[in-house]
């Protein structure tokens, strides 16, 4: 059986706004510690083609960092992204899952699903729900809001 989840979120922006936040290197590296009190470490490249790769890694110190490296497999600016992401954490444990979003322009802003799928056990996919994808939208929101604070 494949254990994956489905979240939703909408964002105060066009949907060309919340992909490029999502999608762009520089405005990575600033949502990704925008709500952090101290800063930490963030270094991202991305290789937004098909078949590129984009490369993140981040944490509070070099003791304790995660690593991603998400690989895209289909890219329709604005309105779809397919990776597949290969991630591991400080106690070296790696995962690896298939990442679909899309973005619905919703009135004002935009709507962001996310379809992530291939989690080892439903408890890492909780953890996804309602740690790590509330944290990156929380984020991106910041850096939205920042970037056009009229929205």
């Amino acid at each position: 059986m494949t254990l994956d989840m489905r979240i939703t979120r909408e964002l105060p922006a066009t949907p060309e706004e919340v992909f490029d936040a999502y999608t762009d290197a520089e405005k990575q590296k600033i949502w990704f510690s925008i709500l952090d009190e101290e800063p930490g470490i963030v270094e991202i490249e991305v290789d937004l083609r098909v078949g590129g790769k984009q490369t993140a890694v981040w944490g509070p110190n070099r003791d304790t960092l995660f690593h991603e490296t998400q690989t895209f497999l289909e890219i329709d600016r604005p309105r779809r992204l397919v990776t597949e992401s290969t991630g591991s954490g400080p106690d070296g444990l790696e995962m690896t899952t298939r990442v679909e979003i899309t973005f619905e322009e919703n009135g004002d802003g935009t709507l962001v699903t996310v379809v992530q799928s291939g989690f080892p056990v439903p408890e890492v996919r909780d953890f996804f729900v309602n740690e790590v994808w509330q944290g990156a939208f929380a984020r991106i929101e910041a850096f939205l809001r920042r970037e056009n604070p009229n929205a």
